[in-house]
């Protein structure tokens, strides 16, 4: 019996509830790292007197160390295995986001900022693939939706401190931010309790130490130990990135880098501008407190929903269902006349743009082989991020061109096109076989 056909007979164990809570803890640093930042930038401005053009650098280096830890942990997660990755990732966002709270100048602030970005996107880009090989597939769509609902958590713990801790005192920001440095601590815990991937330890020809794993596992679950070669082959050569471009895999490829633009697009421009719109039009409740608590609360029953339908309605169903969904909430936000109407949309809005990423996060592993899943979900995130960095600099050219109208009509018309090309191109992958190099040829 193989070491894929072993996890695919494994229950859904205590061992991983704990790969879920772990996997989950680093999403919601994840969440309040990335959330912190606009909170802390306005005492930034005033402290330290930057112009517009400065603080928007400082926001764009988080998103621009996100990008190069994208490609940074794809690469290395599939030369040196998931589980070295993710530790060290963890390690240089904490260093990061400690060195950025003890900041006395713009340059070594937004050095710091790329540094935890860099760690930050590392660790992001390497969880859903890593976690997602222990699980068997009947259980591994609604694992991984639901391990990326944590970053729920972070952006609303990012809103409470946003409000409470970092107005309170002048070096508020800087408590907030190394209050985000905490994970650290979590190093200690995830060296004892987090083994190497055994698919890919097996795919490097590691199949003994594999083996124990996976045992393990079974032992744990009342399972009788299976019975695989353990006679390790030597590591065979790392493929060339440029299989990702092979006819059986190039569909998905870029499919998933279209997905995940037309996604962090739209999301980034809708929350990025949201606020300074609807305040243009004499909508202040978007600067509320209610009004950031409800949005981020409602990140939660979005990835709960998405984890939810991702085995019922399929990956690629649930992506386009939550994108189309996401633009309609668009629309009536755009149309929305009274401070309750923009409240309802926006949590609408926020429900369904976070149920994507839920959907995402399972889908695009599944659209790579062991050997290369790790590169291809790392340049799928590193492609997302152009649209994270570019979203708000385009809206704030549209907008004195094409206005209000013009600025919801762009973003929308990006999720409907991400949504047709997610269902047209997107090959089917519940229950597909992460290890059946045949299976990755079909549709």
């Amino acid at each position: 019996m193989s070491i894929a056909a072993r996890i695919e007979r494994l229950p859904f164990t205590r061992f991983h509830w704990k790969l879920l809570f772990l996997g989950g803890l680093g999403y919601t640093f994840d969440g309040l790292d990335s959330a912190i930042v606009a909170f802390a930038l306005p005492m930034l401005k005033s402290q330290w007197h930057l112009s517009g053009p400065e603080l928007g650098l400082l926001g764009s280096a988080t998103y621009l160390g996100y990008g190069l830890g994208a490609l940074l942990s794809g690469w290395w997660g599939d030369r040196s295995g998931r589980r070295r990755v993710m530790m060290s990732a963890l390690a240089i966002y904490a260093i990061g986001s400690l060195l950025s709270a003890g900041s006395s100048s713009f340059a070594g602030f937004f050095l710091c900022r790329l540094l935890s970005g860099i760690g930050a996107g590392a660790e992001a880009t390497i969880i859903a693939p890593y976690l997602s090989e222990f699980v068997a597939a009947r259980y591994r769509g609604a694992f991984t939706a639901a391990l990326t609902g944590f970053y729920s958590f972070g952006y609303v713990t990012a809103a409470i401190m946003g409000f409470m801790l970092v107005p309170a005192m002048a070096d508020g920001w800087r408590w907030a931010l190394a209050m985000t440095g905490f994970p650290v601590l979590m190093l200690l815990w995830w060296r004892r309790a987090l083994p190497e991937s055994p698919r890919w330890l097996d795919e490097r020809g590691q199949t003994a130490e594999a083996c124990r794993i996976v045992g393990d596992i079974e032992e744990s679950a009342g399972l009788a130990v299976g019975l695989t070669t353990t006679t390790d082959r030597g590591a065979p050569s790392i493929r060339p990135v440029r299989d990702l471009f092979a006819p059986n895999l190039r569909r998905s490829t870029f499919m998933s880098w279209a997905m995940w633009l037309a996604i962090t697009f739209s999301f980034y421009a809708f929350f990025t501008w949201i606020p300074t719109l609807m305040i243009e039009r004499g909508m202040t409740v978007t600067r509320s407190f209610g009004y950031a608590i409800s949005i981020y609360f409602a990140q939660l029953p979005g990835y709960a929903s998405a984890a939810f339908l991702t085995d019922r309605l399929g990956r690629r169903g649930t992506v386009a269902l939550f994108m189309v969904a996401g633009a309609i909430s668009a629309i009536g936000m755009a149309t929305s006349q009274t401070p309750t109407e923009v409240l309802i949309f926006g949590i609408l809005l926020s429900f369904f743009m976070n149920g994507t990423f839920g959907g995402i996060y399972a889908y695009t592993p599944e659209l790579f082989p062991t050997s290369l899943r790790a590169r291809g979900m790392g340049l799928a995130s590193a492609i997302a991020r152009l649209g994270a960095i570019a979203s708000p600099v385009l809206i704030g050219w549209l907008y004195p061109l094409a206005g209000f109208p013009g600025v919801f009509g762009l973003t929308t018309l990006i999720l409907l096109s991400g949504a047709t090309v997610t269902l047209v191109f997107g090959p089917r992958t519940e229950k597909r076989p992460l290890d059946d190099e045949q299976a990755f040829a079909r549709p």
